[in-house]
């Protein structure tokens, strides 16, 4: 796992990124909104885009599908987002319900905390042990839900997990409901982003996305794959550019 150059970016987007599911994948939303960081993280961008590298741009005056492609090829982002709102004439009238599983928030037996990992330099890293552990904790709550919701999805973000829950009533849910959940979660141990599922943070990764930190295609998995995933050689996650 590695950073992506800007030439593998612009080839990812022009050439794989398969806009026909992604779009599927946000139906719900109606009119949906995306965001892209061109190289907050990276440090690598387009020239042109200095100033706007370490931002989050929002793109919503797109003109469909394909104008979005070429927005993409033209920024050559990091990282793609898309926002969890719905949308009407008066502004937001529900979230879809997600939860954030990333593998630096659990406990490793080598490395620590992730204050630990904070305190040397490490935050956003993570090794193999913590990549199955995270991988396992999205099994179970995947599980938990599903007694739940009728409706329950889970994506490799790139790094870690995210399990998406498309009820309707779940985008109904209030604020005050989805902190309540998140933190009940975090109590018995799963390593959540709790401002993710209460809503704080309305962003998240787009599924068929390339994630370029790691050089990682975000792709949705049935729940009998989880156990046997491994992000580091399975090819649905490799972009042509790493196949031999």
């Amino acid at each position: 796992m590695r950073y992506s150059t800007l030439k593998e970016r612009a080839s990812f987007y022009r050439r794989e990124f398969d806009l026909q599911r992604a779009f599927a994948w946000v139906a719900p939303l109606a009119r949906p909104v995306f965001a892209a960081v061109i190289g907050r993280h990276t440090k690598i961008f387009p020239r042109k885009f200095r100033g706007e590298a370490s931002t989050t741009l929002l793109i919503d005056d797109y003109k469909g599908p394909e104008d979005l492609r070429r927005l993409l090829v033209e920024l050559r982002p990091e990282s793609v987002y898309y926002d969890r709102n719905v949308y009407g004439r008066r502004g937001p009238e529900g979230q879809e319900l997600a939860f954030d599983l990333d593998p630096e928030n659990t406990v490793c037996p080598i490395h620590g905390s992730l204050g630990d990992k904070m305190r040397v330099g490490q935050g956003l890293g993570f090794c193999e042990l913590e990549l199955n552990m995270v991988r396992a904790a999205a099994a179970r709550l995947y599980d938990e839900l599903a007694r739940s919701f009728s409706e329950v999805r889970v994506v490799y973000s790139g790094r870690g997990y995210h399990v998406h829950v498309f009820d309707e009533g779940a985008f109904r849910l209030s604020r005050s409901d989805r902190r309540r959940l998140a933190r009940e979660l975090k109590e018995r141990g799963y390593p959540i982003d709790v401002w993710v599922t209460e809503g704080s943070m309305r962003l998240i990764r787009l599924p068929y996305s390339l994630h370029a930190m790691v050089t990682r295609i975000v792709i949705p998995l049935k729940r009998d794959e989880l156990e046997s995933f491994d992000p580091i050689s399975d090819a649905r996650c490799l972009p042509l550019f790493l196949r031999p």
